[in-house]
Protein backbone atom coordinates (compact mmCIF):
# COMPACT_ATOMS: atom_id res chain seq x y z
CA UNK A 1 0.00 0.00 0.00
CA UNK A 2 1.13 3.53 -0.76
CA UNK A 3 1.19 6.54 1.54
CA UNK A 4 -1.98 7.80 -0.18
CA UNK A 5 -3.78 4.55 0.63
CA UNK A 6 -2.76 4.76 4.28
CA UNK A 7 -3.94 8.39 4.38
CA UNK A 8 -7.32 7.50 2.86
CA UNK A 9 -7.65 4.64 5.31
CA UNK A 10 -6.88 6.92 8.28
CA UNK A 11 -9.34 9.63 7.19
CA UNK A 12 -12.02 7.01 6.58
CA UNK A 13 -11.67 5.51 10.03
CA UNK A 14 -11.72 8.95 11.64
CA UNK A 15 -14.90 9.79 9.72
CA UNK A 16 -16.67 6.63 10.88
CA UNK A 17 -15.73 7.26 14.49
CA UNK A 18 -16.83 10.90 14.18
CA UNK A 19 -20.30 9.81 12.98
CA UNK A 20 -20.55 7.44 15.93
CA UNK A 21 -19.55 10.19 18.34
CA UNK A 22 -22.06 12.63 16.80
CA UNK A 23 -24.96 10.26 17.41
CA UNK A 24 -23.64 9.32 20.84
CA UNK A 25 -23.89 12.96 21.92
CA UNK A 26 -27.53 13.00 20.79
CA UNK A 27 -28.54 9.90 22.75
CA UNK A 28 -30.79 10.94 25.61
CA UNK A 29 -32.51 7.75 26.72
CA UNK A 30 -32.70 4.00 26.25
CA UNK A 31 -34.93 4.32 23.16
CA UNK A 32 -32.25 6.40 21.45
CA UNK A 33 -29.39 4.14 22.48
CA UNK A 34 -30.81 0.66 21.94
CA UNK A 35 -33.59 0.97 19.31
CA UNK A 36 -32.74 4.14 17.37
CA UNK A 37 -35.77 6.09 18.65
CA UNK A 38 -37.99 3.54 16.80
CA UNK A 39 -37.98 5.72 13.67
CA UNK A 40 -35.21 4.53 11.34
CA UNK A 41 -36.07 4.31 7.62
CA UNK A 42 -36.29 0.83 6.02
CA UNK A 43 -33.44 1.35 3.51
CA UNK A 44 -31.07 2.22 6.33
CA UNK A 45 -32.25 -0.75 8.41
CA UNK A 46 -32.04 -3.14 5.44
CA UNK A 47 -28.50 -2.16 4.54
CA UNK A 48 -27.52 -2.24 8.20
CA UNK A 49 -28.84 -5.81 8.46
CA UNK A 50 -26.66 -6.85 5.51
CA UNK A 51 -23.63 -5.06 6.93
CA UNK A 52 -24.16 -6.74 10.29
CA UNK A 53 -25.05 -10.19 8.98
CA UNK A 54 -22.45 -10.42 6.22
CA UNK A 55 -19.98 -7.77 7.33
CA UNK A 56 -16.26 -8.31 7.17
CA UNK A 57 -16.30 -11.77 8.74
CA UNK A 58 -18.48 -13.42 6.11
CA UNK A 59 -16.79 -11.29 3.42
CA UNK A 60 -13.43 -12.79 4.28
CA UNK A 61 -15.07 -16.19 4.78
CA UNK A 62 -16.78 -15.95 1.36
CA UNK A 63 -13.45 -15.18 -0.26
CA UNK A 64 -12.09 -18.32 1.39
CA UNK A 65 -14.99 -20.40 0.04
CA UNK A 66 -14.50 -19.01 -3.46
CA UNK A 67 -10.83 -19.95 -3.12
CA UNK A 68 -11.59 -23.61 -2.32
CA UNK A 69 -14.87 -24.34 -4.17
CA UNK A 70 -15.66 -21.49 -6.58
CA UNK A 71 -19.20 -20.27 -7.28
CA UNK A 72 -20.74 -23.02 -5.13
CA UNK A 73 -19.52 -21.12 -2.07
CA UNK A 74 -22.29 -18.59 -2.80
CA UNK A 75 -24.83 -21.06 -1.35
CA UNK A 76 -23.64 -19.95 2.08
CA UNK A 77 -25.42 -16.60 1.66
CA UNK A 78 -28.45 -18.15 -0.06
CA UNK A 79 -29.34 -19.18 3.47
CA UNK A 80 -29.36 -15.47 4.35
CA UNK A 81 -31.90 -14.74 1.59
CA UNK A 82 -34.16 -17.55 2.81
CA UNK A 83 -33.85 -16.53 6.44
CA UNK A 84 -34.56 -12.86 5.76
CA UNK A 85 -37.62 -13.45 3.60
CA UNK A 86 -39.12 -16.14 5.83
CA UNK A 87 -38.70 -13.80 8.77
CA UNK A 88 -40.35 -10.95 6.86
CA UNK A 89 -43.39 -13.09 6.04
CA UNK A 90 -43.93 -15.05 9.25
CA UNK A 91 -42.13 -13.32 12.15
CA UNK A 92 -42.24 -9.56 11.65
CA UNK A 93 -46.07 -9.25 11.57
CA UNK A 94 -46.26 -11.00 14.95
CA UNK A 95 -43.38 -9.26 16.70
CA UNK A 96 -44.22 -5.73 15.52
CA UNK A 97 -47.77 -6.00 16.87
CA UNK A 98 -46.37 -6.98 20.26
CA UNK A 99 -43.62 -4.37 20.11
CA UNK A 100 -46.04 -1.53 19.47
CA UNK A 101 -47.97 -2.59 22.56
CA UNK A 102 -45.12 -3.45 24.94
CA UNK A 103 -42.15 -1.40 23.62
CA UNK A 104 -39.52 -4.13 23.61
CA UNK A 105 -35.78 -3.46 23.75
CA UNK A 106 -34.30 -6.97 23.45
CA UNK A 107 -35.03 -10.41 22.06
CA UNK A 108 -35.53 -11.90 25.57
CA UNK A 109 -38.23 -9.25 26.18
CA UNK A 110 -40.43 -11.24 23.79
CA UNK A 111 -39.65 -14.53 25.53
CA UNK A 112 -40.38 -12.93 28.91
CA UNK A 113 -43.85 -12.04 27.69
CA UNK A 114 -44.45 -15.57 26.42
CA UNK A 115 -42.66 -17.74 29.00
CA UNK A 116 -41.73 -15.60 31.99
CA UNK A 117 -38.56 -14.36 33.66
CA UNK A 118 -36.54 -17.57 34.08
CA UNK A 119 -36.67 -18.45 30.40
CA UNK A 120 -35.86 -14.88 29.38
CA UNK A 121 -32.86 -14.85 31.74
CA UNK A 122 -31.48 -18.09 30.30
CA UNK A 123 -32.02 -16.83 26.75
CA UNK A 124 -30.16 -13.62 27.61
CA UNK A 125 -27.18 -15.59 28.92
CA UNK A 126 -27.03 -17.84 25.83
CA UNK A 127 -27.41 -14.88 23.48
CA UNK A 128 -24.77 -12.83 25.31
CA UNK A 129 -22.23 -15.68 25.17
CA UNK A 130 -23.00 -16.42 21.50
CA UNK A 131 -22.58 -12.80 20.44
CA UNK A 132 -19.37 -12.57 22.41
CA UNK A 133 -18.03 -15.42 20.25
CA UNK A 134 -19.36 -13.80 17.08
CA UNK A 135 -17.60 -10.57 18.02
CA UNK A 136 -14.39 -12.53 18.38
CA UNK A 137 -14.86 -13.86 14.84
CA UNK A 138 -15.17 -10.32 13.48
CA UNK A 139 -12.05 -9.21 15.33
CA UNK A 140 -10.19 -12.18 13.84
CA UNK A 141 -11.40 -11.18 10.36
CA UNK A 142 -10.04 -7.69 10.90
CA UNK A 143 -6.74 -9.06 12.14
CA UNK A 144 -6.37 -11.26 9.05
CA UNK A 145 -7.06 -8.34 6.75
CA UNK A 146 -4.71 -6.07 8.69
CA UNK A 147 -1.83 -8.57 8.81
CA UNK A 148 -2.10 -9.19 5.07
CA UNK A 149 -2.41 -5.57 3.94
CA UNK A 150 -1.21 -3.07 6.55
CA UNK A 151 1.10 -4.66 9.12
CA UNK A 152 3.01 -7.60 7.66
CA UNK A 153 5.76 -7.52 10.30
CA UNK A 154 5.36 -7.20 14.06
CA UNK A 155 6.65 -3.73 15.04
CA UNK A 156 8.79 -2.77 18.04
CA UNK A 157 10.22 -6.29 18.32
CA UNK A 158 7.19 -7.51 20.25
CA UNK A 159 7.16 -11.29 20.89
CA UNK A 160 4.07 -12.15 18.85
CA UNK A 161 3.06 -12.90 15.29
CA UNK A 162 1.83 -10.10 12.98
CA UNK A 163 -1.64 -11.71 13.09
CA UNK A 164 -1.83 -11.52 16.90
CA UNK A 165 -0.48 -7.96 16.93
CA UNK A 166 -3.18 -6.96 14.44
CA UNK A 167 -5.73 -8.84 16.52
CA UNK A 168 -5.04 -6.59 19.50
CA UNK A 169 -4.95 -3.41 17.38
CA UNK A 170 -8.27 -4.17 15.68
CA UNK A 171 -9.82 -5.10 19.01
CA UNK A 172 -8.75 -1.78 20.52
CA UNK A 173 -10.22 0.25 17.65
CA UNK A 174 -13.44 -1.76 17.56
CA UNK A 175 -14.05 -1.67 21.30
CA UNK A 176 -13.39 2.06 21.56
CA UNK A 177 -15.76 2.78 18.66
CA UNK A 178 -18.47 0.56 20.08
CA UNK A 179 -18.28 1.97 23.58
CA UNK A 180 -19.15 5.48 22.35
CA UNK A 181 -21.91 4.49 19.89
CA UNK A 182 -25.62 3.68 19.99
CA UNK A 183 -27.85 1.77 17.56
CA UNK A 184 -28.69 4.80 15.43
CA UNK A 185 -24.99 5.55 14.96
CA UNK A 186 -24.40 1.91 14.05
CA UNK A 187 -27.23 1.84 11.49
CA UNK A 188 -26.30 5.07 9.71
CA UNK A 189 -22.61 4.24 9.53
CA UNK A 190 -23.54 0.74 8.34
CA UNK A 191 -25.45 2.23 5.39
CA UNK A 192 -22.52 4.34 4.21
CA UNK A 193 -19.98 1.59 4.83
CA UNK A 194 -21.94 -1.07 3.02
CA UNK A 195 -22.53 1.07 -0.08
CA UNK A 196 -18.85 1.98 -0.25
CA UNK A 197 -17.90 -1.69 0.15
CA UNK A 198 -20.22 -2.78 -2.68
CA UNK A 199 -19.00 0.00 -4.97
CA UNK A 200 -15.41 -0.86 -4.13
CA UNK A 201 -15.95 -4.55 -4.93
CA UNK A 202 -18.24 -4.36 -7.98
CA UNK A 203 -16.95 -1.21 -9.66
CA UNK A 204 -13.24 -1.53 -8.85
CA UNK A 205 -12.03 -4.80 -7.28
CA UNK A 206 -13.80 -7.29 -9.60
CA UNK A 207 -13.02 -5.68 -12.99
CA UNK A 208 -9.47 -4.75 -12.00
CA UNK A 209 -8.76 -8.26 -10.72
CA UNK A 210 -10.16 -9.81 -13.90
CA UNK A 211 -8.08 -7.43 -16.02
CA UNK A 212 -4.88 -8.35 -14.17
CA UNK A 213 -5.60 -12.05 -14.60
CA UNK A 214 -5.94 -11.55 -18.35
CA UNK A 215 -9.68 -11.83 -18.76
CA UNK A 216 -12.45 -14.37 -18.28
CA UNK A 217 -10.88 -16.99 -20.53
CA UNK A 218 -7.66 -17.00 -18.50
CA UNK A 219 -9.64 -17.29 -15.27
CA UNK A 220 -11.57 -20.27 -16.70
CA UNK A 221 -8.39 -22.02 -17.81
CA UNK A 222 -6.62 -21.35 -14.48
CA UNK A 223 -9.22 -22.98 -12.23
CA UNK A 224 -10.94 -26.39 -12.26
CA UNK A 225 -14.20 -26.58 -14.24
CA UNK A 226 -16.12 -27.46 -11.09
CA UNK A 227 -15.36 -23.96 -9.73
CA UNK A 228 -17.76 -22.54 -12.33
CA UNK A 229 -20.72 -24.70 -11.32
CA UNK A 230 -23.16 -24.50 -8.42
CA UNK A 231 -22.92 -28.15 -7.43
CA UNK A 232 -19.34 -28.21 -6.14
CA UNK A 233 -20.52 -28.53 -2.55
CA UNK A 234 -21.46 -31.72 -0.72
CA UNK A 235 -24.92 -32.05 0.75
CA UNK A 236 -23.65 -32.34 4.33
CA UNK A 237 -21.93 -28.95 4.10
CA UNK A 238 -25.08 -27.42 2.61
CA UNK A 239 -27.23 -28.87 5.41
CA UNK A 240 -24.76 -27.56 7.99
CA UNK A 241 -25.04 -24.06 6.54
CA UNK A 242 -28.85 -24.27 6.52
CA UNK A 243 -29.24 -25.44 10.11
CA UNK A 244 -26.74 -22.95 11.55
CA UNK A 245 -27.63 -19.81 9.58
CA UNK A 246 -31.35 -19.78 8.65
CA UNK A 247 -32.56 -20.16 12.27
CA UNK A 248 -30.43 -17.18 13.35
CA UNK A 249 -33.02 -14.94 11.69
CA UNK A 250 -35.47 -16.06 14.36
CA UNK A 251 -33.27 -15.59 17.43
CA UNK A 252 -30.68 -12.89 16.63
CA UNK A 253 -30.62 -10.05 19.14
CA UNK A 254 -29.15 -7.70 16.49
CA UNK A 255 -32.14 -8.34 14.22
CA UNK A 256 -34.71 -7.83 16.96
CA UNK A 257 -33.14 -4.47 17.77
CA UNK A 258 -33.59 -3.48 14.14
CA UNK A 259 -37.19 -4.72 14.07
CA UNK A 260 -37.88 -2.46 17.03
CA UNK A 261 -36.03 0.42 15.32
CA UNK A 262 -38.52 0.37 12.40
CA UNK A 263 -41.58 2.58 12.67
CA UNK A 264 -44.12 -0.12 11.79
CA UNK A 265 -44.62 -3.57 10.27
CA UNK A 266 -44.55 -2.35 6.67
CA UNK A 267 -41.17 -0.63 7.12
CA UNK A 268 -39.71 -3.66 8.89
CA UNK A 269 -40.82 -6.10 6.17
CA UNK A 270 -39.43 -3.83 3.46
CA UNK A 271 -36.09 -3.66 5.30
CA UNK A 272 -35.90 -7.47 5.49
CA UNK A 273 -36.69 -7.92 1.79
CA UNK A 274 -33.95 -5.40 0.95
CA UNK A 275 -31.49 -7.26 3.17
CA UNK A 276 -32.23 -10.62 1.53
CA UNK A 277 -31.61 -9.48 -2.04
CA UNK A 278 -28.36 -7.74 -1.11
CA UNK A 279 -27.11 -10.91 0.56
CA UNK A 280 -27.96 -13.17 -2.38
CA UNK A 281 -27.06 -12.85 -5.17
CA UNK A 282 -25.24 -9.50 -4.92
CA UNK A 283 -22.78 -10.05 -2.08
CA UNK A 284 -22.67 -13.83 -2.40
CA UNK A 285 -21.29 -13.89 -5.94
CA UNK A 286 -19.09 -10.80 -5.49
CA UNK A 287 -17.32 -12.38 -2.53
CA UNK A 288 -16.72 -15.84 -4.00
CA UNK A 289 -15.66 -14.42 -7.38
CA UNK A 290 -12.90 -12.38 -5.74
CA UNK A 291 -11.86 -15.48 -3.83
CA UNK A 292 -11.57 -17.33 -7.13
CA UNK A 293 -9.42 -14.54 -8.56
CA UNK A 294 -7.19 -14.61 -5.49
CA UNK A 295 -6.52 -18.32 -6.02
CA UNK A 296 -5.07 -17.56 -9.46
CA UNK A 297 -2.64 -15.04 -7.98
CA UNK A 298 -1.84 -16.79 -4.68
CA UNK A 299 -2.58 -20.51 -5.04
CA UNK A 300 -0.35 -21.56 -2.13
CA UNK A 301 -1.64 -19.31 0.66
CA UNK A 302 -4.20 -20.19 3.33
CA UNK A 303 -7.63 -19.84 1.71
CA UNK A 304 -8.90 -16.87 3.76
CA UNK A 305 -5.68 -14.91 3.19
CA UNK A 306 -6.06 -14.90 -0.62
CA UNK A 307 -8.61 -12.08 -0.78
CA UNK A 308 -6.70 -9.65 1.49
CA UNK A 309 -3.51 -10.27 -0.52
CA UNK A 310 -5.40 -9.64 -3.75
CA UNK A 311 -6.70 -6.32 -2.46
CA UNK A 312 -3.26 -5.29 -1.32
CA UNK A 313 -1.27 -6.20 -4.40
CA UNK A 314 -3.50 -5.66 -7.43
CA UNK A 315 -5.70 -2.62 -6.82
CA UNK A 316 -4.49 0.83 -7.95
CA UNK A 317 -3.18 3.46 -5.54
CA UNK A 318 -6.09 5.18 -3.82
CA UNK A 319 -8.61 2.44 -4.66
CA UNK A 320 -6.71 0.05 -2.38
CA UNK A 321 -7.15 2.38 0.57
CA UNK A 322 -10.87 2.84 -0.07
CA UNK A 323 -11.64 -0.87 -0.49
CA UNK A 324 -9.55 -1.98 2.48
CA UNK A 325 -11.02 0.79 4.64
CA UNK A 326 -14.52 -0.32 3.65
CA UNK A 327 -13.68 -3.92 4.59
CA UNK A 328 -12.44 -2.74 7.97
CA UNK A 329 -15.54 -0.64 8.49
CA UNK A 330 -17.76 -3.62 7.56
CA UNK A 331 -15.94 -5.66 10.18
CA UNK A 332 -16.42 -2.88 12.71
CA UNK A 333 -20.11 -2.62 11.78
CA UNK A 334 -20.70 -6.26 12.60
CA UNK A 335 -18.50 -6.23 15.68
CA UNK A 336 -20.13 -3.17 17.21
CA UNK A 337 -23.61 -4.56 16.56
CA UNK A 338 -22.67 -7.86 18.19
CA UNK A 339 -21.03 -6.11 21.13
CA UNK A 340 -24.15 -4.00 21.59
CA UNK A 341 -26.32 -7.12 21.41
CA UNK A 342 -24.27 -8.94 24.03
CA UNK A 343 -24.11 -5.83 26.19
CA UNK A 344 -27.86 -5.27 25.82
CA UNK A 345 -28.57 -8.82 26.95
CA UNK A 346 -26.38 -8.47 30.03
CA UNK A 347 -27.41 -4.93 30.98
CA UNK A 348 -31.11 -4.79 30.03
CA UNK A 349 -32.07 -8.41 30.62
CA UNK A 350 -29.92 -9.17 33.66
CA UNK A 351 -28.32 -6.23 35.49
CA UNK A 352 -31.06 -3.67 35.05
CA UNK A 353 -33.80 -6.15 35.84
CA UNK A 354 -32.22 -7.99 38.78
CA UNK A 355 -29.36 -5.85 40.13
CA UNK A 356 -30.08 -2.17 39.36
CA UNK A 357 -33.87 -2.03 38.80
CA UNK A 358 -34.21 1.65 39.71
CA UNK A 359 -31.09 3.07 38.03
CA UNK A 360 -31.70 6.16 35.82
CA UNK A 361 -31.10 6.04 32.07
CA UNK A 362 -27.76 7.87 32.25
CA UNK A 363 -26.39 5.37 34.78
CA UNK A 364 -27.60 2.49 32.64
CA UNK A 365 -25.84 3.95 29.59
CA UNK A 366 -22.60 4.25 31.58
CA UNK A 367 -23.01 0.70 32.82
CA UNK A 368 -23.56 -0.42 29.21
CA UNK A 369 -20.26 1.15 28.19
CA UNK A 370 -18.39 -0.66 30.96
CA UNK A 371 -20.03 -3.99 30.16
CA UNK A 372 -19.31 -3.50 26.46
CA UNK A 373 -15.64 -2.96 27.26
CA UNK A 374 -15.46 -6.14 29.32
CA UNK A 375 -17.25 -8.17 26.65
CA UNK A 376 -14.87 -6.83 24.03
CA UNK A 377 -11.87 -7.96 26.05
CA UNK A 378 -13.39 -11.42 26.43
CA UNK A 379 -14.02 -11.52 22.66
CA UNK A 380 -10.32 -10.93 22.04
CA UNK A 381 -9.49 -14.02 24.08
CA UNK A 382 -12.02 -16.01 22.06
CA UNK A 383 -10.64 -14.71 18.76
CA UNK A 384 -7.14 -15.88 19.64
CA UNK A 385 -8.39 -19.48 19.84
CA UNK A 386 -9.39 -19.75 16.16
CA UNK A 387 -7.42 -19.77 12.92
CA UNK A 388 -10.33 -19.50 10.50
CA UNK A 389 -12.95 -16.76 10.63
CA UNK A 390 -15.72 -18.94 9.25
CA UNK A 391 -15.11 -21.60 11.91
CA UNK A 392 -15.46 -19.01 14.68
CA UNK A 393 -18.66 -17.60 13.17
CA UNK A 394 -20.30 -20.99 12.76
CA UNK A 395 -19.31 -22.03 16.30
CA UNK A 396 -20.96 -18.92 17.75
CA UNK A 397 -24.01 -19.34 15.50
CA UNK A 398 -24.31 -23.01 16.38
CA UNK A 399 -24.28 -22.42 20.12
CA UNK A 400 -27.05 -19.81 19.95
CA UNK A 401 -29.17 -21.55 17.36
CA UNK A 402 -29.19 -24.96 19.06
CA UNK A 403 -30.29 -23.49 22.36
CA UNK A 404 -32.77 -20.82 21.28
CA UNK A 405 -34.31 -21.85 17.97
CA UNK A 406 -36.84 -24.51 18.98
CA UNK A 407 -38.29 -22.72 22.07
CA UNK A 408 -38.56 -19.46 20.08
CA UNK A 409 -40.28 -21.23 17.21
CA UNK A 410 -42.69 -22.69 19.74
CA UNK A 411 -43.32 -19.26 21.26
CA UNK A 412 -44.52 -17.98 17.88
CA UNK A 413 -46.39 -20.94 16.47
CA UNK A 414 -47.30 -23.55 19.14
CA UNK A 415 -49.94 -22.60 21.68
CA UNK A 416 -49.05 -25.58 23.89
CA UNK A 417 -45.50 -24.30 24.48
CA UNK A 418 -44.68 -23.96 28.18
CA UNK A 419 -41.94 -22.34 30.23
CA UNK A 420 -40.64 -25.70 31.50
CA UNK A 421 -40.20 -27.02 27.96
CA UNK A 422 -38.57 -23.77 26.80
CA UNK A 423 -36.12 -23.56 29.72
CA UNK A 424 -34.85 -27.12 29.52
CA UNK A 425 -34.96 -27.12 25.71
CA UNK A 426 -32.61 -24.12 25.70
CA UNK A 427 -30.32 -25.60 28.32
CA UNK A 428 -30.07 -29.03 26.74
CA UNK A 429 -29.78 -27.76 23.14
CA UNK A 430 -27.10 -25.15 23.79
CA UNK A 431 -25.26 -27.37 26.26
CA UNK A 432 -25.24 -30.36 23.90
CA UNK A 433 -23.75 -28.33 21.05
CA UNK A 434 -21.17 -26.70 23.30
CA UNK A 435 -20.01 -30.03 24.72
CA UNK A 436 -19.76 -31.52 21.23
CA UNK A 437 -17.80 -28.51 19.96
CA UNK A 438 -15.38 -28.76 22.87
CA UNK A 439 -15.21 -32.56 22.34
CA UNK A 440 -16.26 -33.23 25.91
CA UNK A 441 -19.00 -35.38 24.40
CA UNK A 442 -18.26 -37.68 21.47
CA UNK A 443 -20.77 -39.02 18.99
CA UNK A 444 -20.74 -42.64 17.86
CA UNK A 445 -18.22 -43.19 15.06
CA UNK A 446 -20.95 -43.85 12.51
CA UNK A 447 -22.52 -40.46 13.34
CA UNK A 448 -19.20 -38.62 13.31
CA UNK A 449 -18.51 -40.01 9.85
CA UNK A 450 -21.49 -38.04 8.53
CA UNK A 451 -19.72 -34.78 9.54
CA UNK A 452 -22.87 -32.91 10.46
CA UNK A 453 -22.40 -29.71 12.44
CA UNK A 454 -22.89 -30.30 16.20
CA UNK A 455 -25.62 -27.65 16.01
CA UNK A 456 -27.89 -30.13 14.24
CA UNK A 457 -27.66 -32.58 17.13
CA UNK A 458 -28.20 -29.73 19.59
CA UNK A 459 -31.38 -28.66 17.77
CA UNK A 460 -32.69 -32.23 17.74
CA UNK A 461 -31.93 -32.66 21.46
CA UNK A 462 -33.61 -29.33 22.20
CA UNK A 463 -36.69 -30.32 20.18
CA UNK A 464 -37.06 -33.68 21.96
CA UNK A 465 -36.77 -32.11 25.42
CA UNK A 466 -38.98 -29.14 24.54
CA UNK A 467 -41.86 -31.17 23.09
CA UNK A 468 -41.66 -33.84 25.81
CA UNK A 469 -41.77 -31.40 28.72
CA UNK A 470 -44.48 -29.27 27.11
CA UNK A 471 -46.59 -32.43 26.88
CA UNK A 472 -45.76 -33.68 30.37
CA UNK A 473 -46.16 -30.27 32.10
CA UNK A 474 -48.82 -28.37 30.19
CA UNK A 475 -49.37 -25.85 32.97
CA UNK A 476 -47.32 -22.64 33.36
CA UNK A 477 -46.35 -23.22 37.00
CA UNK A 478 -42.64 -23.15 36.09
CA UNK A 479 -42.96 -19.61 34.79
CA UNK A 480 -42.32 -16.65 37.04
CA UNK A 481 -44.78 -13.81 37.20
CA UNK A 482 -44.31 -11.79 34.03
CA UNK A 483 -42.39 -8.70 34.98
Amino acid sequence: MSFIDYLIFAFYMCGVIAIGYYHFKRNKNADDYYVGSRSVKPWHVGLSIVATDVGGGFSIGLGGLGFVMGFSGSWLLFTGLLGAWLSAVFIIPKIKRLDQEHHFYTYPDFLRLRYGGKVALLAAIISAIGYMGFTGAQILAGAKLCSATLITQTPFGLPMTPLHFCLYVIALITILYTVIGGLKAVIYTDTAQWMILLIGLIVFAIPISLYNIGGWSVLRSSLPDKFFTLNNVDWVTFVNWMVTIIPIWLIAMTLYQRMYACKDEADARKAWFIAGIFEYPIMAFSGVFLGMCSRVFFPEVESEMGLPLLLKNYLPIGITGIVIASYFSAIMSTADSCLMASSGNIVNDILQRYVFPKAPDRKIMQLSQLVTLLIGLAAVIIAAQFEKVLDAILYAYGFMVSGLFVPTLGAYFWKKSTAAGAFWGMLVGGGCTLLLQLEVLRLPESWEALKFNPCLYGILASAVVFVTLCRLFPDTSFSETKD
